[in-house]
């Protein structure tokens, strides 16, 4: 890893009342922003090896990769909250990444119109598709590993304007927006990729994949086998394998 630029960059984010660290790696190439699973951290994905597993691109100038904090430990993971509470972290976190976070990587690579690439693994592939579906003109490629899109399962029957439009499941099925709808079938890279082993939801997946076919979305649902569980290992297989040869970069 010394091999390219480390660099850990902070700010304090009055839209969520705290300090957001974010870490880059890379000189150069496709902007990737990595979202962390559940309640993790910026760092996870440096401490669970997939920044070394995809290290070859980053030194080849493939891809520049920015690793954020989440905030679900103060939102969906926080039982004792009300839900009212927890869906209004959700929409300050989206609102940080479209109007703190993807400035701050625009200013980086020196590109004012650059759409990002949003990825994650898990809970991190939900906020990876959830900030692409909302803001395609922000985003132009998704890399779900391992994700689920709907978070009802999380809501107990609540509901309110924030979730709605924070959850991919409820507002793509409304997607009547022409230039987004193009923006999504036209101009843009979604891969929902899962394993069927151990701990994977592959049902989730094809879900979202059905809503995203009925909506006339182009997309790639790729299942990989019953050996491939929900877990780290997996995932530093996927994404290498779609970075090197999948996304044509």
């Amino acid at each position: 890893m010394d091999l390219f630029r480390r660099e850990i960059t902070s700010w304090y984010s009055h839209r969520l009342g705290m300090e957001m660290p974010v870490v880059q790696y890379g000189h150069w190439g496709h902007p990737i922003l990595l979202y962390p699973t559940a309640g993790a951290d910026f760092l996870e994905h440096e401490r669970f090896g997939m920044i070394d597993a995809i290290s070859p691109f980053i030194i080849q100038g493939k891809c520049r990769v920015f690793s954020i904090n989440s905030v679900n430990n103060q939102s969906w993971m926080n039982r004792e909250m009300p839900y009212s509470e927890r869906s209004w972290r959700q929409a300050g976190f989206s609102g940080y990444i479209e109007e703190e976070v993807v400035p701050y990587i625009r200013d980086a690579v020196k590109d004012g119109g650059a759409r990002v690439a949003s990825c994650g693994a898990s809970f991190g592939a939900f906020h990876a598709a959830n900030q692409f579906f909302r803001r395609p003109d922000l985003f132009d490629c998704l890399l779900g590993l391992s994700g689920f899109y709907d978070l009802s399962w999380l809501l107990d029957g609540y509901s309110d304007e924030r979730v709605y439009f924070n959850n991919p499941m409820w507002y793509v099925a409304n997607l009547n927006d022409g230039h987004q709808l193009d923006m999504l079938r036209h101009h843009s890279q979604i891969h929902l990729i899962t394993g069927q082993g151990a701990w994977e939801v592959p049902n989730a997946s094809r879900r979202f994949s059905a809503l995203l076919a009925n909506k006339g979305i182009g997309h790639n649902l790729d299942l990989w086998g019953y050996d491939v569980p929900h877990d780290w290992p997996s995932w530093k297989r996927m994404l290498p394998h779609y970075i090197g040869e999948r996304l044509g970069w």
